[in-house]
């Protein structure tokens, strides 16, 4: 991580544009007025349905399951532990502080401030300048992701069993106790990053060697076993095992126990309308639906939580601190930074939509702040990510910007060739897009607990 002094701003005028999806660039300006098509009869209502219905079907797009029940043992204490600063090295974040429910489970921020800041979500600040390099992605419906992360760097394998950037570190005592494949992996990483959580000085987890994973994680058990509580609360949560015989793979477990139980929504419009419900939606989500279902966004965004589980180059502007790529060592290589691989530069992870109306900003690096700006980005993407200035963005961002677009274009997904979308397409697809909110993740005070076993403050914007 590095302080973002970078002076350098483009001064390209941003072109309004008019779809696949996964995003970046500034919010659009207002779009043209656009009548709004008359109100559609019962009977072309009931023919639009069936007309999406064949569509979703035909792209995989079916109702999305919920997971099979997690123990209450088991999601209190990952509760407990996603809230708790105690997990980082100097107790000053938690691993919710970045997925705040009041935020949708982000921070509402292009790029997350990590440990060493001061508030919370769009006041957070760090007194150096310094940001996480990647947007900090939803945590909704965790279940129903293959890859995790934006590069994809946590994955389950072929024989099932979750591959991560620690290799061997992740032992096979630590992994026995995974439940729920590679998110219980996930959890892992966040503590051991010191930009996110361990910090560089000032505590002993700081002092570990980067190369040491293990440690930190056996040093992270060491803290959390000294408190009565959290020994009781582990032992309640995986009965017949002592804590003394349990290890930070329990801790990450139980953490991705509470995501799949408290973060899984399932009861959106769309569902009641996949469900048989021809009134579900609007009229206009339902034109929505088909536009977005006939042209390629349902190429990507398909199968039950709308993710390919893929990686794809979408245009997408670089800027902040970059994860140390290119000739700057401010770029970000995405998914190329895993497999080595030139053609998947600047290729991250499909997003998946569900409640994507409550996520802004959108986009690996948060570009967009808006929805429909995130929409139309996709029509004509090559010529909105030459336009982008990162005017949009917050001054300290601004200046961080990598022209570095024909680089970015180079590997841009051919899916995207040729594609242009009307100013009324936009408009009905982002409405299709709002379809997608499950009314019940609108509110989710109730998921952070009023007090942690640590004693430490809770963070609740």
């Amino acid at each position: 991580m590095r302080s973002l002094s970078r002076p350098r701003v483009l001064t390209v005028a941003f072109a309004a544009g008019v779809v696949l999806l996964a995003g970046c660039s500034d919010d659009s300006p207002t779009a043209p007025a656009v009548p709004a098509p008359p109100a559609l009869s019962a009977s072309a209502v009931a023919t639009l349905a069936s007309e999406v219905r064949v569509l979703a079907a035909g792209r995989g797009i079916g109702p999305l399951s919920r997971p099979a029940p997690v123990r209450a043992e088991l999601t209190q204490l990952g509760q407990a532990l996603a809230f708790d600063k105690i997990l980082s090295g100097n107790r000053d974040i938690a691993c919710m502080t970045c997925h705040l429910p009041a935020f949708g489970t982000g921070d509402a921020r292009s790029l997350s401030i990590g440990q060493g800041a001061n508030g919370l979500g769009p006041s957070r600040a760090h007194p150096t300048g310094e940001f996480i390099p990647r947007n900090a992605p939803p945590m909704f419906n965790l279940f129903a992701l293959k890859p995790l992360f934006w590069d994809g760097r946590v994955v389950v394998d072929d024989q099932g069993k979750p591959v991560t950037p620690a290799g061997q570190r992740v032992n096979p005592h630590m992994s026995d106790a995974f439940e729920f494949g590679a998110l219980s992996a996930l959890p892992l990483f966040p503590v051991v990053s010191r930009e996110e959580m361990r910090a560089t000085t000032g505590n002993e987890l700081a002092a570990v060697s980067d190369k040491q994973t293990q440690q930190v994680w056996n040093d992270l058990m060491v803290r959390l076993g000294r408190i009565q509580e959290y020994r009781r609360m582990f032992e309640a949560a995986y009965p017949g095992t002592r804590f003394a015989e349990m290890n930070f793979g329990h801790a990450s477990n139980a953490i991705a126990g509470f995501l799949i139980d408290r973060l899984a929504f399932n009861d959106s419009p769309w569902d009641r309308f996949l469900a048989g419900d021809d009134a579900a939606m609007s009229d206009v989500q339902l034109r929505g639906a088909k536009n977005f279902l006939s042209a390629r966004c349902s190429i990507c965004h398909n199968g039950p939580a709308l993710t390919d589980n893929q990686f794809h180059n979408v245009a997408v502007a670089q800027f902040g601190p970059g994860k140390g790529d290119g000739p700057s060592g401010h770029d970000d290589f995405g998914r190329g930074r895993e497999t080595g691989l030139a053609q998947d530069r600047y290729a991250f992870r499909t997003p998946p939509l569900r409640n994507v109306e409550l996520t802004a900003p959108y986009g690996h690096d948060g570009a967009f702040f808006d929805l429909r700006a995130f929409v139309a980005h996709y029509s004509e993407s090559h010529l909105k990510l030459n336009a982008f200035d990162g005017s949009g963005l917050e001054p300290v961002l601004q200046g961080t910007l990598l022209h570095n677009f024909d680089d970015i274009l180079a590997t841009r997904d051919t899916l995207l060739n040729g594609v242009v979308f009307a100013e009324q397409t936009i408009d009905e697809v982002t409405e299709f897009m709002k379809a997608l909110t499950d009314p019940a993740a609108r509110d989710l005070g109730a998921i952070a607990p009023q007090n942690v076993p640590s004693g430490l403050p809770v963070d609740r914007p």
